[in-house]
């Protein structure tokens, strides 16, 4: 009893710093309804394995480490996307592998996405690889115009089908996007249902470390926000996060997507992933974009992608899987304070 009064008093003497992070944050902007979406995709690379993603982080216990949060939360799982490959015409755009595969799922995912977000539900998309960006972003941006896009990865995938070394879509969602870089494709069958429709200007890298020279150039070119491991070792990630939504969104006004490759992290914390690069993001700088986003109030959509559950040894896929869950549930409000809104209840009572 004398800890209860005790607290119920510390609450009161704090109440007046609780309105960006506590209990005026929960009363005053809903994020108490999340969608999650299944896309066990893999055909915008090469690696067998990333496909089984989902699968892979509901089971080691998505939903209940979100629910954990508070007993409020509305979560629905949407299942997984579904898709039979297009049958694309014998003249397809060069050097866009498996684009009969890409370019049907990413519409179905695009769809699926727009319902989430119509719903009412802060939308969770778990990859697969980052060609679902492609349908992931669009889905938001029918959803809402006015977007801003905070891009978490190791690498730009900023290339075209004609600059492309690989020909994996996996490496090309930002050129596809980015409305700057429509002049830049030939016509692509299959992808009608998506225009390029998003300011590069509203788009940000975070975690950068391997480019390819044309993606480089591009970011030169068009001025692209880009914070690489440079920049954040120079300015630490709290001054980053700022710098990065400063830029994208000056206003405090659109509304916030973050797509979020696993492999944005040193290869140590999250080594069952495709494309490793050691000297990444550490797990707490990852989770603090996520945490940072979500304080905005206007983080409406997360991807997580690229992790692959056949890389690596039993350990490697289990440290994986807790770096993407850790993430996840920091994008849905988890607080590495405490979480508050269940204890108020208790003490209430």
């Amino acid at each position: 009893m004398l800890f209860r009064k005790h607290l119920v008093n510390l609450l009161r003497i704090g109440s007046r710093n609780l309105s960006t992070d506590g209990l005026d944050r929960f009363s005053t902007i809903n994020y108490e309804k999340i969608g999650i979406v299944g896309v066990p995709f893999e055909k915008g690379q090469r690696k067998k394995g990333v496909g089984l993603g989902p699968k892979a982080i509901r089971e080691a216990g998505l939903i209940d480490s979100i629910q954990e949060i508070s007993h409020k939360l509305d979560i629905r799982d949407y299942g997984d996307i579904q898709y039979e490959a297009l049958n694309l015409p014998g003249r397809m755009a060069t050097n866009m592998k498996k684009l009969e595969h890409v370019a049907s799922c990413t519409k179905l995912l695009s769809h699926r996405v727009t319902q989430v977000l119509n719903d009412d539900r802060l939308c969770l998309t778990l990859g697969g690889d980052h060609a679902i960006a492609i349908g992931s972003i669009d889905g938001h941006l029918k959803h809402c115009s006015d977007v801003g896009v905070i891009w978490v990865d190791a690498h730009a995938d900023l290339n075209t089908n004609s600059t492309s070394p690989s020909g994996n879509i996996h490496g090309m969602p930002v050129a596809l996007l980015a409305k700057e870089l429509a002049d830049y494709w030939p016509y692509i069958p299959g992808m009608d249902w998506q225009e390029p429709i998003i300011s590069i200007k509203n788009m940000v890298y975070i975690g950068l470390r391997s480019v390819d020279p044309y993606e480089r150039v591009i970011i030169e070119k068009f001025g692209i926000h880009a914070f690489g491991m440079r920049e954040v070792q120079k300015y630490g990630i709290k001054d980053v996060m700022k710098m990065a939504l400063e830029r994208i969104d000056p206003d405090g006004k659109k509304s916030l997507h973050v797509s979020y490759d696993i492999d944005s992290l040193d290869v140590l914390e999250a080594p069952s992933t495709g494309t490793g690069v050691r000297g990444g993001l550490t797990l707490r700088e990852g989770i603090y974009i996520m945490e940072d986003a979500y304080k905005t109030g206007r983080l409406a959509a997360v991807d997580l992608v690229e992790v692959n559950p056949t890389v690596g040894t039993p350990e490697d896929v289990k440290k994986t899987l807790d770096a993407a869950i850790h993430l996840l549930v920091a994008a849905c409000g988890h607080s590495r304070k405490g979480n508050i809104a269940d204890t108020i209840d208790l003490i209430r009572k």
